[in-house]
């Protein structure tokens, strides 16, 4: 994070706002405004309405946003959520290390002289499970998603002191259970900050711990998570044996589940990758199965597929397939569905990318404007990643003024995301 920026607090006193006052004339919250003062940068999305309410040039907003040298006697303290620079390397370490001991506990748990404990176990295996529910629905409905990281970070710090204590098989197979729970949720908060080796560290203890816990449904809901962060890696050659994987293991769970159906709608996105339109159609048809269960689907955490995304999914795996016909139809009718920001966002981007592709740019434009819009409300990587998409497509129209400006846009919200 940068020094204070005096400087720019200066200029919204000198035009008598508040901090309360400019967030209410840009959208944000007062804490947005407090913490680029303090250092952090402003998204691309609110660099021009910040030209306009400070009434300055953008060189001049430029200036004043550079670092200002603040000579530090002793560090300073760690920020909630996943901040950028030398805290968020810190950050990265302290999970890295937590993970290599949970590692190492789940899958050595006699080794050395079990502690006796502080009840922590009995404690965690009695209201771990609705602590863990509770910060699942947070993380849904927060529009930050890295908001919810502080609460985590500590429930995971506890999780890993529990499982030193000297405990019956159950109590431990009850803990593994919690683990692998709350560790898809941690890989998750780093998927949606673009953190995608730390989100795969993540899951690969996640089912490591589902598999020692003996719960398939959970177990293969972990796998299908690791093989997203190959998809939007663009591996997809890699994302399809574990994805056949946790085919295999979701077939040992519970039927009435969604898990099975979940695990399709993700094959079918590998498929589309690899450019096989038949096995993508297939899956998407094995994926639309999910609407003849009857009863609880999911659990609304580590498990949340209920088939509402699959117009938006079959428009992504169409797009990805050079069917833009097909594409269309289905993220159009997506629109259509109640989403959350971070959804909508996404499924802007690829309508934008969509645009692009058939040299339509005042329809990709549209997108794009929009799409950027809720990435910074959101401040989710997920839709910034889905605009890297349109990116490409817009390098061939780059000679056209319109395709250079919304690359440039783009390009904005990535270098301050």
């Amino acid at each position: 994070m940068a020094g204070r920026r005096r400087r720019l607090a200066a200029r919204r006193k000198a035009l008598g706002y508040s901090q309360d006052d400019l967030a209410e004339l840009l959208g944000v919250a007062t804490s947005t405004v407090a913490r680029w003062e303090a250092g952090a940068d402003p998204r691309g999305w609110v660099l021009p309405k910040l030209v306009l309410a400070l009434k300055l040039t953008p060189e001049a907003l430029a200036d004043l946003l550079a670092p200002e040298a603040v000579p530090q006697v002793l560090p300073a303290a760690p920020a909630a959520g996943l901040p950028p620079g030398d805290t968020d390397e810190m950050k990265r370490r302290d999970v890295l290390s937590l993970l290599a001991v949970t590692g190492a506990l789940i899958s050595l748990p006699e080794i050395g002289n079990p502690a006796p404990g502080d009840g922590t176990a009995a404690s965690l295996a009695e209201t771990g499970s609705e602590l863990n529910a509770s910060l699942w629905r947070v993380f849904s409905l927060s529009d930050s998603k890295q908001a919810v990281y502080p609460v985590v970070r500590h429930q995971l710090g506890l999780f890993a002191r529990a499982l030193q204590e000297s405990q019956s098989s159950a109590s431990r197979r009850r803990l593994c259970l919690l683990v692998g729970d709350l560790y898809q949720l941690a890989g998750e908060i780093f998927f949606d900050a673009n953190r995608y080796a730390d989100a795969a560290h993540c899951y690969t203890l996640a089912v490591s711990a589902c598999r020692e816990a003996g719960e398939f449904d959970m177990w293969a809901c972990a796998l299908t998570r690791h093989a997203f962060v190959e998809l939007y890696e663009s591996r997809f050659s890699a994302a399809a044996p574990m994805l056949s994987a946790a085919a295999q293991v979701a077939e040992r769970g519970d039927s009435q589940l969604s898990t099975r159906y979940w695990v399709a709608a993700v094959q079918a996105e590998a498929y589309a990758g690899l450019g096989d339109f038949e096995a993508t159609n297939r899956a998407l048809d094995t994926a639309e199965q999910v609407h003849g269960l009857s009863g609880k689907l999911h659990n609304g955490g580590w498990l949340r597929f209920d088939g509402s995304r699959l117009a938006e999914e079959r428009g992504t795996c169409y797009l990805a397939l050079g069917r833009p016909d097909l594409a269309e139809l289905a993220l159009t009718a997506a629109l259509t569905q109640p989403l959350s920001l971070r959804r909508r966002g996404a499924v802007l981007a690829e309508l934008a990318a969509l645009g692009a592709e058939r040299r339509d740019l005042d329809k990709a434009g549209h997108y794009v404007r929009a799409a950027l819009d809720l990435a910074g409300q959101t401040g989710s990587g997920y839709v910034g990643r889905k605009l890297e998409g349109v990116k490409t497509r817009l390098v061939p129209l780059m000679s056209d003024s319109r395709a250079l400006a919304l690359h440039q846009h783009i390009s904005a919200l990535d270098s301050v995301a």
